[in-house]
């Protein structure tokens, strides 16, 4: 699925952002363009994807796990085993390569768990490249590890004090700091949102997460997956991961934040409760009052702390295409333990998520043989703190 020229994905999408930020962008869309055509960046970019941040990753067959199931053959796309431990690494590293060639001299980003910073800092340290990176305060407080590696890779942490003092504010502050800079700043978005053509940008880099994963399981067992289960916060790991897949007919689940639960109004579940609106430079389901005002989104995981979420992923909400649903904070945490103890992998929360639904709530309802595939997006080195606390 591609967006038409104005960026759009059936409706969903496009470019709402002040006159400042066109020129960037149509730079930006014209050097992406032309970088898709590019058989020296793509040697470049897969090189970078294979020396430095370790692809391709593993697709492990989780036996024990599987077994908890009664019949699914249940498989994990390993991302957390990626340079910086997520799979942001590789849309930064896409999108240092793109600043250097416009010439860019200076790299932003924000940050709500802190991974995408640490894989913008990263890449930018490696390219030689001052990098600051905006944060809301709750975020920092709640993933200070992360802040620390960013600070050792040379970035600044600027922390974001209002709003919901979350992902949502970090992102304003950084908008508006690039709409100041923009001649010589590259602003590097983390996930599928933003203004075109950020979401379809962000999932072309993230594409080798469904292309490995398709040769992996043909290898494996020789068809594909029957379901494909990722957690949904903006939305990048799950749209890298089912894109690959999408005129197949596998079936797609995202995972959203529930939170404290669908009822509380303490979540983070834009495509199980929102409704369309704008935010960010792009329309796509939100979380909204009854006066279309943006609403404050809840998650235990700072990665899906967020009102809103990618175009295509609402797309594929109003065409069907994907099923998406919540899974409470307490919930994930049961999927963290689940893992941990029984493969002897410590995923970060967010794919906590993914792991409780595709377990408890998928497999039970399958025949045997049934196989599902998990995008485990990062390890949970970041959270143990936030762990530690609730024991």
């Amino acid at each position: 699925m591609l967006p038409d020229k104005y960026g759009k994905f059936d409706g969903f999408g496009g470019k709402f952002v002040p006159e400042t930020l066109m020129v960037a962008l149509q730079e930006l869309e014209r050097e992406y363009k032309k970088a898709l055509k590019s058989t020296k960046f793509k040697q470049e970019l897969g090189e970078l994807l294979e020396v430095y941040a370790g692809r391709p990753t593993p697709l492990y067959f989780a036996r024990n796990l599987s077994k908890q199931t009664g019949g699914c053959r249940i498989y994990l796309k390993r991302e957390d085993l990626l340079h910086t431990g997520a799979h942001k690494i590789n849309n930064t590293l896409g999108q240092v390569l793109l600043a250097v060639k416009m010439g860019k001299s200076r790299i932003i980003a924000e940050t709500g768990a802190g991974q995408h910073g640490v894989a913008t800092a990263t890449a930018a340290a490696m390219f030689g490249l001052p990098c600051d990176v905006y944060m809301g305060i709750e975020d920092i407080g709640r993933q200070a590890l992360n802040v620390f590696k960013m600070k050792l890779l040379g970035a600044r942490v600027i922390p974001v004090y209002s709003g919901s003092k979350t992902l949502k504010d970090a992102t304003n502050e950084a908008i508006r700091d690039w709409v100041t800079n923009v001649r010589t700043t590259h602003y590097i978005i983390g996930s599928v949102v933003g203004p075109h053509p950020y979401p379809a940008m962000v999932r072309d880099f993230q594409t080798v997460i469904g292309k490995e994963t398709k040769k992996q399981i043909l290898k494996y067992e020789g068809r594909l997956p029957d379901y494909m289960v990722a957690c949904v916060g903006g939305g990048s790991n799950s749209i890298g991961f089912f894109h690959e897949f999408f005129k197949s007919k596998v079936k797609f689940i995202g995972v959203e934040a529930g939170g404290l639960g669908l009822a509380s109004g303490k979540h983070g579940a834009a495509l199980c409760k929102g409704k369309p609106g704008i935010l960010h430079g792009s329309k796509s389901y939100l979380l909204q009052d009854k006066n279309g005002q943006v609403t404050v989104a809840h998650s235990i995981s700072a990665g899906l702390d967020y009102p809103g979420v990618g175009p295509e992923h609402s797309y594929y909400k109003e065409t069907g295409r994907a099923q998406y649903v919540a899974v409470t904070d307490k919930e994930s945490l049961e999927g963290f333990k689940m893992l941990s103890e029984i493969e002897g992998i410590i995923p970060a929360l967010e794919p906590s998520h993914a792991i409780y639904y595709a377990v408890k709530k998928l497999a039970p309802k399958l025949k045997k043989n049934k196989i599902i595939a998990i995008c485990l997006s990062g390890r949970g080195d970041k959270d143990i703190d936030i762990i530690k606390g609730l024991s």
